[in-house]
């Protein structure tokens, strides 16, 4: 990249950390910039990366600068270079030099000194500085210290491998559609367009580096959906068959009820409370040449979408911390709080006791969600178990693992973090 794009990137980048910062989401942030093509690459590269490393940088500008700074878009612009100079480190001088070029149009270029100043006595004290961040747990594993209580108490032997995961890059999986092909069909097709993939099952690759999707042979006619191999789980596991009444609750952008309709011929209602979201369930269907009803309303007030006719089946793909997909979302760490995962917890349970209200008797409803808190897994399921005396665990089985009456799917390589429970209710 030359120093001038790479100066645009920094700018761009500094301004979405910064509305991060402010509270706002980073994609809502990247698509308010309207940025364009080798710049919003770059820009989003170098935001998302200084999120993944935003405990460290922290940690970082908390030792090289003596007071706050007034100015969030200059704190965003100094945690990307800092980003840069740890992914590259024999670049760290145009790192530099190109920051401060950005500092020029921020704030009428009153920080360039600052922004010089600061970077540069980074690089005299890294060694210092870096060895003080491996010493704090926070800088260290890049994830807010509630978060990493929660991990140690529930993981005690592995929290150091979730924080790990969770500052990675995410893989790319694919999801044939089994209307019109399968994973080894779809294989010889990624090889013969140059991109390499690994099968995982019959309908999932896995690809060796992300692509965009217009590479992939025939997406826009619904040949291939990207879904994480953990999410495709869910419509194996609740065991739908042709001619079923089915509600996917919590349904955008649309991935599982898709899944769910590539499986079987289904009666199938999606519902989703956002409007805004419920439009990408319509586009995914319509890609995929697929039909359900779609509508947009809270699963927790049945009275204002239930026709009356009890569901066969059930996904409640539940809201949640998103603790399994935060690699994704680095952004999430820092804008969730502590106490959010109760409010979670409370959101959950509400939406599961309306939902059993619309389950016909014998059937099944699956809970699901892409965290890996207990509070919104294991122990929801035990206590909702614990109100309802006509609901009964069913054991899961799947890719090889024991039956259990849970499954806890961690994040690694392959896929995200998910959990999974069955739940049937009395004939």
């Amino acid at each position: 990249m030359s120093a001038a794009p790479l100066a645009a990137a920094l700018a761009a980048a500094a301004r979405v950390v910064a509305e991060v910062g402010g509270g706002r989401n980073v994609d809502q942030a990247l698509a308010a910039a309207h940025l364009a093509g080798a710049t919003r690459a770059a820009a989003q590269n170098l935001a998302y990366g200084a999120l993944r490393r935003y405990g460290r940088g922290d940690f970082f500008l908390a030792r090289l600068i003596e007071r706050p700074l007034a100015d969030a878009t200059i704190r965003g612009l100094l945690l990307c270079a800092l980003h840069r100079i740890a992914e590259r480190p024999p670049d760290a001088h145009t790192t530099v030099d190109q920051a401060v070029r950005a500092a020029t149009g921020i704030a009428h270029g009153k920080f360039k000194g600052l922004v010089n100043g600061v970077l540069r006595n980074f690089l005299r004290r890294r060694s210092e500085l870096e060895a003080a961040a491996d010493a704090d747990d926070v800088a260290r594993f890049q994830h807010p210290r509630w978060w990493l209580d929660q991990l140690i108490t529930a993981y005690p032997h592995a929290w150091q491998t979730l924080a790990a995961a969770g500052n990675g890059h995410p893989p790319m999986c694919l999801r044939t559609n089994r209307r019109q092909t399968d994973a080894a069909a779809y294989h010889t097709e990624l090889q013969a367009a140059g991109i390499a993939a690994r099968i995982l099952d019959d309908s999932a690759l896995l690809l060796d580096k992300p692509v965009a999707v217009e590479r992939l042979p025939q997406f826009a006619a619904g040949r291939v959906s990207v879904q994480d191999w953990g999410a495709q789980q869910a419509a194996r596991l609740i065991d739908t068959a042709d001619g079923m009444h089915v509600l996917d609750a919590c349904a955008a952008p649309g991935g599982k009820t898709c899944h769910l309709l590539e499986r079987a011929d289904l009666n199938l209602l999606a519902l989703e409370a956002d409007a805004g979201r419920a439009v990408r369930i319509d586009e995914n269907l319509t890609r995929l040449h697929l039909a359900a009803a779609v509508k947009v309303a809270d699963c927790r007030a049945p009275a204002s979408w239930w026709d009356g006719r009890p569901f066969d089946r059930i996904l409640a793909d539940v809201p949640c911390s998103a603790s399994g997909v935060v690699r994704r979302h680095p952004d999430s760490k820092w804008l969730r709080r502590a106490g959010d995962v109760a409010n979670f917890a409370r959101v959950q349970a509400e939406i599961l006791d309306a939902l059993w209200q619309v389950l016909a008797p014998g059937g099944k409803m699956l809970y699901c969600t892409c965290s890996v808190f207990p509070r919104e897994n294991g122990e929801q399921v035990a206590a909702f178990a614990a109100r309802h005396s006509d609901a009964r665990r069913l054991p899961l089985q799947s890719a090889g693992t024991n039956e259990s009456l849970e499954w806890q799917l961690l994040p690694d390589a392959d896929h995200d973090g998910f959990f999974y429970a069955l739940l049937q209710k009395a004939a």
